[in-house]
Formats: structure tokens, sequence, C-alpha cells
């Protein structure tokens, strides 16, 4: 993989006539691009980018001294390197790197999933059901980045363009035939998705969040309908809930592209559940789907009433691609792996559950805590906290549903950031105050509060224990200090009695 500056500059020039050539007589040959400094290896494209904090232009002399062939900056610098000037370097990076990689979007099956919740399990839904139909598939999400083989830690949901373009690119060499991504909401309003168009588009459902930087809810969904409007390819097949009001607009808006999904009612959706039984072991669910003479009926590992939505959302998405028939639609729900951080279920010695989930908004932690409420026999303990620098109207919220969920809470903090954690722990017991009916506790200590919340627990109890998912780190200011809630509970697990 590889391309001389030249034709990356005509690529440039495609999406941005302006651009501006300098140094270009010496005409290297280009095999990588990164906008990480660190990254560089000879012959790298060094892309520029602005963040909140730094700038890439400041980090040029390191990129040199490691080997960067060429440069693409917003502005002359004082460097011998070719370079291509442009107005921004976000805006046409991923199409730089793209082109760079060979374009390797255009050589996979490319599914994205956008919406508030749902995404990350959808993604492993989706990727269980192109498993089963033996496509090797990759993934990018929330939790790992997956390129068919080599599997790691996933940095953010959305990875810079040129992240993405790379990754994709190591899909093609493993041997991938699709790729399933979550792409999210900044990552959209960003460009972190250019270079790339997507066969399936999926769409799950939209809830308050991210409004400290979307500001209200309309731009928030014109963010996500980016992903149907400036990032699928013509003639795309994809999905969205018809339960939601911002899923029938978008199925208002692209009749032809996108599938209806929806439980028992919304008589005109493309796919509906009609019966449900979920229990710890997981679910069973009768689907039926237009085209369909008889009902689909299937079992999935995974509990709850959202993941029936999850599991319809990745069926009707999928339906009718080649390999995807019934029963490797059986197979692959059957074959769901364990979701890390995500409603992950751990059995205390003395039969008491844990369940680690990554909820976060006032709206997942109802469906959770409503989730597992109906699944146990004694006590709910709800414990969490919520992350500094984010929208801080959730807090409250949080606690009130909480407070009525749950027979006790146990605040704790979450990402505390440049904020105090005291402070957004009281804004959290506000709500429960407000909402009573649950005894509370503030433990600011995370590893504390777990171990403490998991020893009140009897022997039919439950603890949600939620925020962070499968997070290895707090950060606090800008630290990240080394924690999981997975290894916290297992560690009080295997305590001396």
């Amino acid at each position: 993989m590889s391309m001389k500056f030249s034709e990356v500059c005509n690529v440039v020039r495609r999406h941005v006539p302006e651009a501006e050539e300098r140094n270009g007589d010496k005409n290297p040959v280009i095999g990588d691009a990164v906008s990480d400094s660190r990254q560089v290896v000879p012959g790298t494209l060094f892309c520029c980018i602005k963040g909140e904090t730094s700038d890439g232009h400041d980090y040029i002399r390191g990129a040199e001294e490691r080997g960067a062939c060429a440069l693409l900056c917003e502005r002359p610098v004082d460097s011998n390197l070719p370079m291509i000037i442009v107005p921004s370097v976000r805006e046409v990076m991923g199409e730089a790197a793209a082109a760079v990689y060979e374009h390797p979007a255009e050589r996979l099956l490319m599914v994205g999933v956008t919406g508030t919740n749902g995404k990350t399990t959808t993604t492993y839904v989706l990727r269980s059901l192109l498993q089963a139909a033996g496509i090797r598939t990759g993934l990018l999400g929330t939790i790992v980045e997956n390129d068919g083989i080599t599997e790691r830690d996933a940095d953010r949901t959305t990875p810079e363009s040129c992240v993405v373009q790379r990754q994709l690119a190591a899909m093609v060499k493993n041997g991938c035939g699709a790729c399933v991504m979550e792409t999210s909401s900044h990552g959209l309003f960003l460009g972190r998705l250019k270079g790339a168009l997507y066969d399936v588009p999926i769409f799950t459902n939209l809830y308050p969040e991210h409004l400290d930087f979307h500001k209200d809810m309309e731009t928030y969904f014109q963010a996500k309908r980016l992903l149907f409007t400036h990032y699928a390819k013509p003639g795309f097949k994809g999905a969205a809930n018809a339960g939601d009001p911002y899923g029938q607009r978008l199925i208002g808006e692209f009749p032809e592209g996108l599938r209806g999904f929806a439980l028992k009612g919304e008589e005109n959706a493309f796919a509906r559940v009609t019966e449900w039984q979920t229990a710890l072991g997981g679910t069973s669910l009768t689907m039926e789907l237009q085209g369909l003479d008889a009902p689909l009926c299937l079992r999935s590992p995974l509990a709850g009433e959202f993941n029936v939505w999850n599991v319809l959302c990745a069926v009707t998405a999928l339906w009718g691609r080649p390999g995807i028939n019934e029963e490797t639609i059986r197979q692959g729900v059957a074959a769901i792996p364990q979701v890390p951080g995500r409603l992950e279920r751990h059995v205390l010695p003395n039969g008491a559950c844990c369940f680690i989930d990554f909820a976060h908004t006032p709206s997942a932690l109802r469906k959770v805590l409503t989730t597992v409420r109906g699944l146990t026999k004694g006590r709910v303990l709800s414990l969490f906290g919520h992350g500094g620098g984010r929208y801080s109207m959730n807090r409250p919220e949080l606690g009130r549903v909480a407070a009525e969920l749950a027979d006790e809470v146990i605040v704790t903090m979450d990402n505390p950031r440049d904020e105090d954690p005291a402070d957004i722990a009281q804004a959290i017991v506000k709500g429960v105050e407000e909402r009573g009916g649950a005894e509370y506790q503030v433990i600011l200590d995370r590893r504390e509060a777990v171990r403490r919340g998991l020893s009140l627990l009897g022997p039919d109890d439950v603890m949600v224990v939620s925020g962070k998912g499968p997070e290895k780190y707090l950060q606090i200011g800008r630290v990240k200090h080394p924690y999981n809630d997975a290894e916290t509970v297992d560690e009080w697990c295997r305590r001396p009695l």
C-alpha cells in the first residue's frame, strides 16, 4: 500500500480545489498516514490536526526526526518536506489516508451503527451474525478494535479518520469481508469517518447525552443523521428504530434505504418481536419479518428487554444479505459472546449477582435497573457516579432513577476529570433525596464503594455497578489511574473468607 505525494495531492484537490502544494518536486512515496507524531515511521504522511489542547503543527520536528516524508497542514511551516496546505486538515485527512491505503472501505461490507444506547452490543450481535455466515468481520467500537486477527483495547468510540483507514486496510489484508463499526456523534460531526462510506447504516435510538457538546437534541440528531446523508453508499440498505421518534424521521426521509424495527406495536415495521421471555441465563424471542412466511424463533444468551432490541436491530439490518438466512441467524444469535461491561454478570460466592454495565445516562440506567429488578428475588443495589465535564443535568435525574428502582444507592466517582467528585456526587444525591424511597450512602473511592456494596449482598440480592463498563482507568484531573470494575469484583470474590 503506497502512493506518491503528487497522487495524494490530486486526491486532496478533488475535495479542496484551493489546496496549495509546496516542495512537491521531491515526490516521495507515502506508505502510511498518521495524526500522532509518536506513530510516525519512515515514509509517513504526517497530518497536523488541531485538537482542543494541542496542535499537530507543534510536533512537526519530531515527526521529521521519526521519518515523516510529507505533511498535510493548515499553514506554511518551516520544513523542507513536501506539504499540502488546506483550510482544514480534518476535512481531507480521511480521504488522503483512504488513498494511501488504497480505499479499503470499498472492499468491505461496511456496517455502521449510530444512536445513544445499544451501539456496542448491537455491533457484537452484527459481527456474530456475519461470522455465522462465514464472513470474517472486523470490529471498531467503544471496547475493542479488531482487525480480523488482532484485538486491542479501543482508545475512543470513533478514532481519527487516518486510524480508521489504517484499521480498515488491516482488515482487508487479514481476509475480512466486512467491518462493523460504532459511529459516535462526535466522530460524525468531526469528520472522523471521512474516506469511508457505509452499505448498512443503522440507527438505534436517541436520548439526551453529549448535550454539553451538541447543546440541544436537534443538533445532536443532525450529527447522527450525517451517517445517512454524508456517509452512506448510494443504494444503501440499513435499519432504524421505528419505535423512536427520531428513527421515524429517518425512515420517512429514507423510505427505500431504511427498514423499521419495533417491539409488538408499529404494525408497518419491517421486523417486529412479538413475544419474548428473558431470564438471567438469556432470552427467547419470536420475530416476524416482512416476506418471511413463518415467525423466526431465536435463543439469545443476552438478558433483558433492551437486548431484545439489540438483536432485533441487527437481524433487521442484515436480513437478506448474502449468507444471512434463517439458519445463520439462529446460529449467530445463539453464539453472541458476552459483551464486556454490558450487563456483564459476576456470581458471588454466596450466590448473589453483580452486574457491570456501561449505563451512564438516565435512560440507560432505567433500562438496566428495570431489567435486573425483574430478574431478582431479593434487593437491588445501584452503584454509580457521573463523569466530570459531561451533561450535568443528568446527575439529579440519575439519582431519581436509581432511587425509584433500587432499594439502596451507593454514589461514587466516575472519571471526575477537572471537577470535584464531591460536587458531582451531591448533584446525584439531590435527585435521590427528591425521589425518596431508597437508602443511600456516598463513598467517593470507587474501589472501596464496590467492595462495600458487595459486602451488603445477600444470596438473592443483585448489585448493578454502572457508568464505566469495561474501562480500565479512573480519570482524576488529567491523570488516568489504573482501575477496572470487573477486576475489583473478582478481587473481592477471591479474598480470604
